[in-house]
């Protein structure tokens, strides 16, 4: 290996994940963080946990509301139009 282009390896690394676990690794960063791993990802754990971050489903729900009375709106004045 040429000397001086390599990052330096740590061979005792850390990695942090959000839930708490932590593993040892060699890394060329000494502290990595993870929102996500082994320990807590349903696909390993069999656990389905449903994470909403910031009201997405509630600001979903609310402009499909907000749609669909606007089409019954619509709807109901092409009706009155029709039938004038």
């Amino acid at each position: 290996m040429k000397q001086g282009i390599h990052p330096k390896y740590y061979p005792k690394a850390k990695i942090k994940c959000a839930c708490g676990a932590e593993f040892t690794v060699g890394s060329t960063q000494k502290l990595t963080e993870v929102e996500i791993c082994s320990n807590c990802h349903p696909l390993y754990t069999g656990k389905q946990k449903f994470i909403d971050t910031a009201g997405r489903l509630e600001r979903y729900e609310k402009m499909l509301a907000k749609s669909s009375a606007l089409k019954k709106n619509i709807k109901d004045k092409t009706k009155k139009n029709k039938t004038k």
